[in-house]
Formats: C-alpha cells, structure tokens, sequence
C-alpha cells in the first residue's frame, strides 16, 4: 500500500536509507542518520512536497519523496526526486509503483520539470527513469568521492509539459 509517510515512519526509514549510506555509492552521505534527524527531514520535505512510503505487513519498505532542486526563486517549478526501496525488496516493481505515485502527485502542483539525479553507473535506476519517461540531460564526471574512489553522476529530466 501507498501512503504519506508519518513522522512514526523514520526508523523504517532510516534503517533503508543508512544500508545505502553505508554500503553503496548511490547517495553522497557518508554518516548515518539518527531517526531524530529523519523525522526532521520528513517533516521539512513533507510541509512542501509528497514523501510517500510504500508499506507492506506494516512496516515501510520503500519511500519517495520530491525536494527542492535549487534555491533560487526562479527554479520554484523544479524539483529533485528521490526513491529508495530496502534491498530485500529490490526487484519487485516497488520502485516504479513509488515513482509512479510520485508523478502523479508532483502533476497536481506547479511542477514543470523533475530532476532525477543519479550516481554512475546504476543500470537499474537508470533503466527505471527511462521507464518512467526520464531522459538524460546532463552528464558529470568525478564530482563525488566515497569509499576513496571518484563517482560521476547524470541528470534524467522529467518534462510535464513536454
């Protein structure tokens, strides 16, 4: 089931996120976050945006949420995407049920264009904003650094009115 995300959520949450703070190269952080500090987020996000959870036997295994992509006023009508499903759930078409979602909400703000930013290579995520109508439109070389090597990320756009 989809729903909203509830500030009870932050554990599930956290304990999604941090597996790929912690073993992968797919977001830049590199400390864990305390659920303090998620319910903080979700709670900043959440005033403005969709944050949405994917819940299955009562526990979250999946989240989207939609932030701001830029500061200044004149990027109001962007936004940055994000989708993380826990890894004992890849695979099962919760991620694109999540992003779907989250497109459709997004469609019913003065959203105008969706950035999804993605750390190279990832295949499937890359495979996944495709699916869903991304394409890519920008390419950065060696602009992150984790576990001592240099990652590249890419920008896939989502156009509303295109």
């Amino acid at each position: 089931m989809i729903r909203n995300v509830q500030v009870h959520d932050a554990e599930d949450i956290c304990n999604i996120y941090n597996y790929y703070i912690q073993n992968s190269v797919v977001t830049f952080e590199e400390d864990i976050i305390t659920i303090d500090q998620m319910i903080e987020r979700i709670q900043k996000i959440s005033s403005k945006y969709p944050y949405i959870a994917y819940e299955l036997d009562g526990q979250v295994v999946g989240y989207a949420y939609a932030s701001t992509w830029r500061t200044r006023s004149a990027y109001r009508y962007c936004v940055e995407s994000t989708v993380y499903v826990h890894r004992d759930y890849m695979s099962r078409g919760i991620g694109s049920k999540l992003y779907e979602e989250l497109i459709r909400s997004l469609g019913k703000l003065e959203i105008h264009n969706i950035m999804g930013v993605i750390a190279l290579p990832n295949p499937q995520s890359v495979k996944l904003h495709e699916k869903l109508g991304f394409y890519k439109a920008g390419h950065f070389k060696e602009v992150g650094r984790k576990f001592d090597k240099w990652i590249d990320i890419g920008y896939w756009q989502y156009d509303f009115n295109k």
